[in-house]
């Protein structure tokens, strides 16, 4: 994604918080059901992408019912129900102190309630050995140096409030935080729960990495350890824009009032091909929704394309 389509990507985005915003405060039963929904699928998401063998049920019936899931590990229960607990703290933090300064004692706090019951001797601690990431060729700093980087990522992201996008911005810090790599364990989930953090700080949903899409994280991630941050952040904002339409759709807004169609069924009412409207898709080109594999968007949604292309060319 070029900087160019990167820009029209985030106004787009904007213009839905802007919506969203507009619609503040919601309804307390819309977005009770939305914070519990969102927050249990973060949940199972962020866990099953690390190994968490429990489903989405079975993780509701965790957190929700108390049960215990025959055949499932004691340490898939406790990581549920800490990651959860996790949520619960980053809805508070949010809610009663928006503007809360991220700091080492945020990042470790998130990482100690994380694994408090599943490795209570490395909660909120920093690495004092080495590691390794499986499945990457990125070999993470000695745990030495991890303090001091650490101390200077911390700087950094403190003093980027107004030169990035917020998106960009919370993108890169998920990076630098997963390329420090400086717990023994819990490394992915803190990442994206800090991400969250600066994400809500700036009025935007709680933010979900998808378990299906954890081959395409995985490859953005590997990219932006060799300097190419493009990838990550168009990947980011995509789940930013899913989110934004969830909530967007639950107040009856702009997604409410279009008709989303699979993309084989909308190229079947528009000009374009099911592999083009993929292509537009993917790229952020098209304002388009993803639910598991499959794309889904409008027949409004593609004349605003059409429309732009038309104000471009003029």
């Amino acid at each position: 994604m070029t900087k160019k389509q990167s820009q029209s990507l985030f106004e787009r985005i904007d213009e839905k918080l802007e919506i969203l915003n507009s619609h503040r405060p919601l309804s307390s039963i819309v977005v009770s059901k939305l914070k519990e929904q969102f927050a249990v699928e973060m949940t199972y998401n962020s866990n099953a992408i690390e190994g968490n063998r429990l489903t989405l049920k079975e993780t509701y019936l965790v957190i929700g019912e108390g049960m215990t899931v025959k055949g499932k590990s004691l340490k898939d229960h406790l990581e549920a129900k800490n990651h959860f607990e996790a949520i619960q703290f980053l809805y508070e933090l949010i809610e009663h102190e928006k503007r809360h300064t991220i700091s080492e004692r945020l990042v470790r706090s998130l990482q100690q309630l994380i694994v408090k019951e599943s490795d209570p001797s490395i909660a909120g601690s920093y690495r004092t050995g080495s590691v390794m990431i499986s499945g990457s060729k990125h070999r993470p700093p000695d745990s030495t140096d991890v303090p001091i980087l650490m101390s200077e990522l911390i700087k950094w992201v403190q003093s980027k409030s107004k030169d990035v996008h917020p998106i960009e911005r919370a993108a890169t810090f998920h990076h630098k935080i997963a390329h420090i790599h400086p717990f023994f364990d819990g490394n992915g989930r803190t990442a994206r729960l800090a991400m969250n953090v600066l994400l809500m700080q700036n009025g935007y949903p709680l933010v979900i990495i998808l378990k299906n899409d954890r081959k395409k994280y995985y490859d953005v991630l590997e990219k932006a350890d060799k300097g190419k941050l493009e990838p990550l952040i168009k990947f980011v904002a995509q789940a930013v824009e899913k989110s934004l339409n969830i909530y967007l759709n639950a107040i009856d807004e702009v997604f409410g009032k279009k008709k989303l169609l699979l993309l084989s069924e909308l190229a079947k009412k528009t000009p374009y091909s099911e592999k083009y409207l993929n292509l537009l898709a993917r790229t952020g080109r098209l304002d388009a929704h993803k639910e598991g594999r499959n794309w889904l968007s409008s027949v409004d949604a593609v004349r605003e394309y059409q429309n732009k292309r038309e104000r471009i060319r003029k």
